[in-house]
């Protein structure tokens, strides 16, 4: 379980160990080392998702390295697509994963190009709190969302 403790309330979040090893791995790993500590969700459209990890906070930063997406189709998260409070992958094409994830704020029809690794099981109402924000053009909230702390259970 992962806690991402907000200035808005805190989201708890189980992990798809067997769906998405790697990437799990990857995020408990920035987690533990502090990596997410006072970064911000930099990207909130409401009716869609909240997006954060980003150490520049503008969508064009990470963690110093890429790895591969993992989307088998036979996983269980795979066939069941991006439904509310599912938590994926962010990236900039095939393969370009490194910090930032999103926070499915509705079912949307995306494509399966995101790697999910994990599902919303307390905090829901937070996120939805935060897609609510008001926005810039740019869709970065106007008040600033803060991870204060994210912590592996």
């Amino acid at each position: 379980m992962i806690t991402i403790d907000t200035n808005y309330g805190k989201i708890v979040f189980e992990t798809y160990d067997a769906d998405a090893p790697n990437t799990v791995k990857n995020f408990v790993t920035l987690a533990e080392k502090g990596f997410y500590n006072g970064l911000i969700f930099h990207r909130v459209i409401k009716g869609f998702m909240i997006q954060g990890g980003d150490p520049n906070g503008n969508g064009t930063g990470g963690p110093g390295y890429k790895f591969a997406d993992e989307l088998d189709p036979n996983t269980p998260s795979y066939k069941a697509g991006y439904k509310k409070g599912i938590v994926a992958m962010a990236n900039a094409g095939p393969n370009t994963n490194g910090s930032q994830f999103f926070i499915m704020t509705e079912d949307y029809p995306l494509p399966n190009k995101y790697t999910i690794f994990g599902k919303v099981t307390s905090g829901q109402d937070v996120v939805d709190k935060i897609a609510n924000l008001p926005t810039d053009g740019n869709d970065r909230p106007i008040s600033s969302v803060t991870m204060k702390t994210v912590s592996v259970e």
